[in-house]
């Protein structure tokens, strides 16, 4: 709630004429306008009854570019704006979006101003939006679709159903993603617990991660898109997400040449076609080719007990390899641990492999 405040602060105290809309900027404009707010069910509301509408949010440099009509200054509701929209003209709303204050007002932008729009209404709020950097509102009574403007942004909004739609496709998507994650995962808890370096698994793990991540990312725009009805959707994808991040970044932190910093902004910087290329992957790790016959360092193991990172690199360090530090006497473990810690450290390891061999 506190940023959509902000933002509307934003559109109607400091506008930036002929300015560009920055990202964040039009993304927390979606929120003003995303399902479950008074001002999208009233523009819902007009393409319902099947009318048009023009709508502008006033701020310092919009009363230059109206001209006609007349006030009404009266609390916005939904109904209201659909009634009036019955009307020509454009409809004019207090800068906090809680008042109609004007009604078929003619909006004067320069003829100049180039557009990429064709119909008048439209021609009028892009321009409108450009000179004032505000935000309006073209709803289209021939084609029933919503467009938003705002500075040099032009954006169509979609019909929730569909937005639902899209995003219940990627969710199936993610969960089939996350099968695949499980089962690399697992495959790799295997070779690494026999201390074999399996650098094809672990790129196989990275590949999915990364993957599950970058999808998840766009997504972030659909849910502003939804508002509150993507809640439930949310949810299902925090589930789906639930510890791919960490286990990722673990996986990398062993088998990369460089450290997980670099390997990570070297990954990020990948598309989804080139996320399925096993080589722009291994030149992220800084690996030319396969190595079958390296130590394996052994974070991603290591920290599925109870020992803390200062003791885990401790151990590393010590052992050299996961293969020694997991299969050590336990008078090394005591000696590096302390007697408690070592007893359960060692009880840990046990029931790790045992699951993943019974």
């Amino acid at each position: 709630m506190e940023d959509k405040k902000e933002f509307q602060q934003t559109i109607v105290e400091m506008p930036n004429i002929n300015g560009k809309a920055t990202e964040e900027e039009f993304l927390n404009l979606l929120r003003l306008v995303s399902p479950g707010t008074q001002f999208r069910a009233s523009l819902e509301g007009i393409v319902r009854i099947g009318k048009g509408a023009l709508i502008v949010i006033e701020n310092d440099f919009t009363s230059n570019l109206i001209d006609g009509g007349f006030k009404i200054s009266c609390k916005f509701t939904p109904q209201r704006m659909m009634e009036l929209s019955k009307m020509d003209g454009a409809i004019i709303i207090s800068k906090d979006m809680k008042r109609i204050l004007q009604a078929n007002t003619l909006l004067t932008p320069e003829s100049k101003i180039p557009t990429n729009e064709t119909g008048t209404r439209h021609k009028a709020a892009e321009r409108t939006a450009k000179v004032a950097g505000t935000l309006v509102v073209a709803v289209s009574e021939r084609r029933h679709e919503i467009s938003v403007y705002y500075k040099n942004k032009r954006h169509h909004l979609v019909e929730s159903g569909e937005l639902l739609r899209k995003g219940d496709a990627t969710i199936q998507l993610l969960e089939k993603q996350r099968g695949l994650f499980d089962q690399h995962v697992s495959r790799l808890d295997k070779a690494e617990l026999q201390n074999y370096h399996d650098l094809q698994q672990a790129l196989d793990v990275i590949q999915r991660g990364c993957s599950i991540q970058k999808i998840a990312e766009d997504m972030q725009r659909l849910f502003i898109e939804l508002g509150k009805e993507g809640s439930l959707m949310k949810v299902r994808l925090k589930e789906i997400l639930s510890g791919v991040s960490e286990e990722t970044d673990l996986v990398i932190k062993d088998y990369t040449r460089l450290d997980l910093k670099k390997s990570k902004t070297l990954l990020e910087t990948l598309s989804y076609e080139e996320l399925l290329d096993r080589e722009n992957l291994r030149k992220s790790l800084a690996h030319e080719k396969d190595s079958q016959n390296k130590q394996i360092r052994g974070w991603r193991v290591l920290k599925k007990t109870s020992l803390e990172d200062q003791e885990i690199a401790k151990l590393i360090k010590e052992s050299g390899s996961l293969g020694r530090a997991i299969n050590s006497k336990m008078s090394i473990y005591e000696t590096l641990l302390g007697l408690e810690k070592a007893n359960k450290f060692k009880e840990e390891i046990e029931r790790i492999k045992l699951s993943q061999f019974s």
